[in-house]
């Protein structure tokens, strides 16, 4: 086993580009901007209620809502606004209730099946076929058990940007430009941490490969780096090009898209990191017990 090497990271960008463009990031990452789509409704739905169960729904629901006003603005917000009223509506009766959950279900889920797939293209490991009912349990619980770890994270978030904010603003009178600053990073700092650890549960739970905590942590906080730089940068972008401005009452869902694809785009770059950092310091990754090496040429021809 190598030591870490602070001049290793360079290589380590250029091995993690190389791969990352040989394996079609434009196209893996329009594959999972359609898939979220239809599963938003109702991972939006799943999550705010666990998180609501600590916090008040309204609460947690115009967080989420304000983040997305920052980044993709107010009309793109409305229209989530109202898939969630949507998606969140009661059912008239027992089959309707059953149903309505089972339709949340496999759709929060969906879009954590094509990342799995994706991600396992990325570790070049193949799921062994499985029948039976269990299989598809297996995939359906592991996406919901990250779902559950989404809304811990937000709740995390939340608790922790609405504490930094109100103490800012008890302070913002009686304290220096010094310490608002330092305010700034502490909040940047904490929403770096949960971002990273969300990228972190996915690149340990949904690929069949096994991956060690270590390469998960380094690749994590690349990833979560990257990203929010990238958030700010495609928020940016958003407001100055207003790039769904062509498309009319479609335009929201074309920010949406251009969103999740774009964010796609930076996770599977993070996932060719940590298998880079992976392979250079502890060698080739093996199969989980449910999957097995299946090599770049293989795939390809």
């Amino acid at each position: 086993m190598l030591k870490f090497s602070i001049k290793d990271l360079p290589k380590l960008f250029k091995i993690a580009y190389k791969e990352w463009n040989e394996k079609d990031p434009f196209r893996q990452s329009a594959i999972i901007a359609y898939y979220a789509i239809f599963s938003l409704p109702a991972l939006l739905v799943l999550v705010i209620t666990a998180a609501g169960l600590f916090l008040t729904v309204d609460g947690v629901n115009n967080h989420v809502l304000d983040q997305v006003t920052e980044t993709m603005g107010k009309e793109t917000s409305d229209q989530i606004k109202e898939m969630l009223v949507k998606a969140g509506a009661a059912k008239t009766s027992i089959l309707g209730t059953i149903l309505g959950v089972a339709t949340l279900l496999i759709g929060s889920t969906g879009v954590f099946v094509q990342l799995q797939k994706t991600l396992n293209i990325i570790w070049e490991v193949k799921s062994i076929p499985q029948k039976g009912i269990w299989a598809l349990l297996r995939t359906r619980l592991f996406s919901f058990g990250l779902i559950l770890s989404i809304a811990f994270l937000l709740l995390i978030s939340l608790v922790v940007s609405t504490l930094l904010s109100a103490l800012s603003n008890v302070l913002k009178t009686e304290t220096s430009d010094i310490m608002m600053v330092v305010f700034f990073i502490l909040n940047f700092t904490i929403s770096l941490a949960v971002i990273s650890t969300l990228f972190g549960l996915m690149f340990k739970i949904l690929p069949d490969a096994k991956i060690k905590w270590r390469h998960v942590i380094s690749g994590s906080l690349v990833t979560g780096l990257l990203f929010t730089i990238g958030k700010m940068a495609i928020a940016f972008y958003f407001s100055k090009a207003d790039p769904a401005s062509g498309y009319g009452a479609a335009g929201s869902i074309i920010l949406i898209l251009l969103w999740v694809s774009y964010s796609s785009m930076i996770l599977f770059y993070g996932a060719e990191f940590t298998r880079a950092y992976a392979n250079m310091y502890s060698g080739d990754v093996p199969p989980t017990e449910v999957a097995e090496k299946e090599s770049l040429v293989k795939r390809t021809t």
